[in-house]
């Protein structure tokens, strides 16, 4: 008897429906998109509307259905076949309410990239139809479309630094870069003979080096009348977000910024090369890069202005406490259901179908991004999961090796060395009432650095939420602040 691919036993079972009628969407790829077979994740996303544009992934808050499958050596022309077994978020596609839909079947062929529909190279198909699960039967689509690769398009003052990393290369087996968008001051061209100090942005999650175009109009190259080069990192890896620390699972990346990248950068552009004239700031996950490195390399920047950070301190990984024993992600002590984000002091997402969603996405969620980053790697290969993906359980063990990763942690087990070297350098500001509830543990930190006598600016704004804190005002403050940090060092008039 010949024996059948794995592939062609899971489209033989998965394709066999209580009824024939019930909807079924069958993928396939011919040899003149893709000739060897694939391994991975095959997606079918519906959107309400109609269009030909890829969906980005699934909406935090208002989700749209979508459904994935894993297949191993799938060859061209063979059949993969997502059905109501396949997972499925918000639920499976037997629970699919009927209409219109825009279909989306994309191949996850770039495993290496953070989302896993739009990353260059994967292959896709889109129709629009009616669908009802009970008698649309099946649904087939071609994948012969190719996302095509996004080009960063040089202008006169924004440019690209697009370098391979020796030490991720290493680490990772396959060739790995690093990536920033460079914004560069008005007088850059005139002025050949005036180097700048450099500020670098570490966007939140989502965000990467396309983000320098939107600089310029926004006069961020000139601080308080100070000029300044300013740059924009990509900090996207097959998990999400690596927030430029080293890990078991991302790799040294920390590394690979200071040793590879920033040299690359000052080598290219007229950058003055000290650590008084190296700033640090981002937003959300980017906040929480920025204090990171700042912490992590204090002889290495001159200061760190980081708004709304991701988790600061782990008593409070919004309003989780990882330490404590018995505690879940899903529920409160009460039984009561976690909400992770709220709009005013309402909660308008929880963590239980958030974990749900990125169960189904695969890779690049964000609450999975942190395992990736401060979890060790289990004998799979994979970052060892903090929680239970069924019951929420949180794991002791796993919690414990995060304590290297907890800011709040590692300034207090090592004030002596890191005080006197970040005197001065530390800014953190964030709205009271943070969308995702990340004012208590920046809240603590603010308290756990009272205590140990440092000079640090940790502050809080009364009625701010994640996006609001960042208004003109609060602009215009760091400019000043970081203007006055750049003419105290002496590295500009």
């Amino acid at each position: 008897m010949k024996r059948l691919s794995f592939s062609v036993l899971a489209a033989l079972v998965l394709s066999s429906p209580a009824s024939a009628a019930e909807l079924a969407f069958h993928l396939r790829f011919e040899a003149a998109q893709r000739a060897e077979p694939f391994t991975g994740r095959v997606y079918v996303m519906l959107v309400a509307r109609n269009t030909t544009e890829l969906a980005d992934g699934p909406n935090w808050f208002r989700p749209e259905p979508f459904f994935a499958l894993d297949v191993k050596d799938v060859r061209p022309g063979q059949v993969m076949v997502l059905d109501k077994k396949a997972l499925g978020y918000p639920a499976t596609l037997d629970k699919l309410v009927k209409g219109t839909y825009t279909i989306q079947a994309v191949m996850d062929l770039r495993p290496g990239a953070a989302r896993f529909s739009r990353a260059p190279g994967n292959l896709y198909g889109v129709e629009r139809q009616a669908l009802d699960f009970a008698k649309s039967g099946v649904v087939k689509i071609l994948l012969d479309q190719v996302v095509p690769a996004r080009r960063f398009v040089e202008v006169a003052r924004v440019k690209v630094v697009d370098i391979e990393s020796k030490l991720l290369t290493k680490f990772h087996g396959t060739s790995t870069r690093l990536r920033a968008g460079v914004a560069l001051p008005e007088s850059y061209a005139t002025q050949p003979k005036k180097n700048y100090p450099v500020v670098y942005e570490i966007p939140g999650f989502g965000g990467d080096h396309f983000g320098a175009f939107g600089l310029i109009g926004r006069g961020v190259t000139t601080i308080d009348g100070v000029e300044v080069i300013h740059v924009v990192l990509d900090p996207n890896c097959h998990h999400g977000h690596h927030v430029f620390a080293d890990s078991a699972n991302n790799g040294p990346v920390g590394r690979a910024l200071i040793e590879e990248l920033i040299p690359a950068i000052e080598k290219r552009f007229r950058a003055i090369p000290k650590p008084a004239a190296r700033l640090l700031t981002g937003h959300s996950s980017g906040g929480w890069s920025s204090l990171w490195l700042q912490v992590t390399y204090p002889d290495s920047f001159g200061g760190v202005w980081s708004t709304a950070p991701d988790p600061v301190d782990l008593r409070d990984f919004q309003q989780i406490n990882v330490y404590r024993e018995g505690e879940n992600m899903f529920t409160d002590a009460k039984g009561v259901a976690r909400p992770i984000a709220r709009q005013g002091t309402k909660p308008m997402l929880f963590y239980k179908p958030f974990s749900d969603m990125e169960v189904v996405m695969g890779h690049g969620g964000q609450l999975a991004s942190f395992e990736a980053v401060f979890s060790e790697r289990d004998e799979g290969g994979q970052p060892k999961r903090l929680w239970d993906r069924k019951t929420g359980a949180l794991d002791a063990k796993v919690a414990k090796s995060w304590e290297k990763y907890d800011i709040r942690l590692v300034l207090e087990r090592d004030w002596k060395t890191l005080g006197p070297k970040l005197s001065g350098k530390i800014h953190v500001y964030m709205g009271d009432l943070d969308t995702f509830y990340l004012e208590g543990a920046t809240r603590l930190l603010g308290e756990s650095l009272k205590k140990l006598g440092s000079d640090a600016i940790v502050e809080l704004f009364e009625g701010k939420d994640h996006g609001s804190l960042m208004n003109a005002a609060m602009r215009k403050r760091i400019a000043k602040e970081m203007a006055a940090k750049l003419r105290a060092g002496k590295v500009v008039e």
